[in-house]
């Protein structure tokens, strides 16, 4: 077997670093990968980003690639012979049978400046080779490279006039650590063309499987591999549990019911292997009564949903701030009452100051409860920063918050959580209701995309409908959860 012409490119060879049989499936068997929906959202951001990048630069050019990768590359090089002087998008060069792209390069320093635009806030390991791939082909093109960056997101910018983006990407110079892996890059080359020319490699699954991305390979990879255990080590929790698996899987002990007792080095993890062992639930009522006995009514359980953009949206928010665009609440009387507040924004619009009014209507005394409620104090402080006027009744909100999560972890456990304490493990133990029943939407990532969908002006309107349905049905589920769990660790 032999690769294309331009069977090779910087993604080919990452995946090459990562893992050879990787790089070989791709090539020769693409149709066994599994990619999830995240993958595809989090490269369709990542496009997204990237044209913006450009956009803020009407000075430059995009090289065309509608006519194929040759006429790019030809595209290219008549620009540079030309004499062009400003910033080229996508200028496409071609060396040794590998093809690159570039986001954008810039006339710098009678040379140019290579920038990589990604869609994040700061340079992540993974970047360098792929920079480094880059600077090797466009300088055996005859290009000079005088300096290379990682063009991110700002985290400090902020949106405060709209349309205007200037400051949103900073440039992070690289150049010092690409040069010595640029050097190498003829010699990766080679190797990973000699692999793609051979039979399938061999190699086991590893960490490499998900360092620094989850590899679409490894359902392929792993069928050989006989099932695991029902209760695997792997469940223990926490950084403590997780070391006591690598100790008991170096021992050969893959089984949690093998596990020995002593193995166990806090009372949380012995509470764990205990359950697993018995079948039978951790649950000290008494212990959860006396820690919510202050927890003073009417009780609001709260739940917020949250969206965030690479690129700001609406005044006063930066790359990725989490915007509250719905919540949920139930409402408790010492008598047992139990009446629901719902809100939900998701017509594209800037939700904060509807969802700050909105949460004004909920009772002004008594315990706010919440799962893991440093997301819901962030959310409600992010709020009275906003709206100043507000802020007296979010603050009282976001002061009276107590948090059910760590009374969940110190006091109850079942085997069938499976080592997590998240609302949708917990609650299927204690109570006749899950999240399996809902359809569309059965996770935060679900509400996002569905959020993302809600927004998207080709959206019909009959399932803009059906999509605000699902989300209403799926947060105040995770209220319902709250009000249903707490009562159950108390019984």
């Amino acid at each position: 077997m032999t690769s294309r012409r331009f069977g090779l490119s910087k993604s080919k060879i990452s995946l090459f670093e990562q893992c050879p049989k990787r790089l070989w499936l791709s090539v020769h068997r693409p149709e066994l990968a599994e990619e999830s929906d995240r993958v595809r959202a989090s490269f369709a951001a990542g496009h997204v980003v990237g044209e913006f990048a450009c956009r803020l630069r009407p000075d430059g050019i995009m090289v065309d690639a509608n006519d194929g990768l040759a006429a790019a590359v030809e595209q290219t090089s008549d620009l540079l012979a030309a004499g062009w002087d400003r910033p080229i998008f996508e200028a496409t060069f071609a060396h040794d049978g590998v093809l690159i792209r570039a986001d954008i390069i810039e006339p710098h320093d009678g040379g140019w400046h290579l920038a990589e635009v990604k869609n994040t806030t700061g340079v992540k390991a993974y970047h360098i080779g792929d920079i480094a791939t880059q600077v090797w082909v466009m300088r055996s093109c005859g290009i000079d490279v005088r300096s290379a960056a990682v063009r991110h997101l700002d985290r400090s910018f902020m949106l405060t006039r709209e349309g205007d983006y200037a400051g949103l990407y900073a440039d992070t110079p690289v150049l010092a650590m690409v040069e010595p892996i640029a050097a190498r890059r003829a010699e990766v080359v080679a190797q990973a063309r000699e692999m793609l020319g051979g039979d399938e490699p061999v190699r086991e699954l590893g960490d490499h499987c998900d360092d620094p991305f989850t590899c679409s390979f490894k359902a392929y990879c792993g069928r050989h591999l006989p099932q695991p255990p029902e209760w695997p080590v792997a469940l223990l929790p926490d950084a403590a549990g997780k070391k006591v698996a690598r100790s008991l899987l170096a021992q050969g002990i893959t089984d949690l019911t093998l596990a020995p007792v002593g193995a166990m080095t806090n009372a949380k993890l012995a509470r764990v292997h205990a359950a697993t062992l018995s079948a039978q639930a951790y649950h000290d009522a008494e212990a959860v009564r006396r820690e919510t006995a202050d927890w003073a009514y009417p009780r609001v359980f709260l739940d917020f949903e949250t969206i965030q953009f690479a690129i700001p949206r609406w005044i006063g928010t930066s790359p990725f701030t989490q915007v509250p665009f719905q919540f949920s609440a139930h409402i408790e009387t010492a008598e047992g009452v139990i009446d629901h507040i719902a809100f939900l924004a998701a017509d594209g619009s800037d939700p904060r100051r509807a969802c700050a009014e909105a949460l004004t209507a909920l009772p002004a005394t008594g315990a706010v409860i919440a799962w893991n409620a440093s997301f819901e104090r962030q959310c409600l402080t992010g709020l009275a920063e906003q709206f100043p006027d507000l802020a007296p009744s979010l603050q009282s909100l976001a002061d009276r918050l107590v948090d059910l999560l760590p009374i969940a972890r110190r006091n109850y456990y079942h085997r069938d959580m499976r080592g997590s304490w998240s609302i949708k493990a917990v609650l299927p133990t204690l109570a006749a209701i899950g999240y399996e029943d809902l359809v569309e939407v059965k996770s935060g990532t679900d509400a996002q995309t569905a959020y993302f969908e809600a927004i998207d002006p080709g959206t019909t309107p009959e399932r803009a409908a059906a999509i605000r349905d699902a989300l209403f049905d799926y947060c105040r589920r995770d209220t319902e959860a709250m009000v249903q769990v707490l009562a159950a660790l108390t019984r």
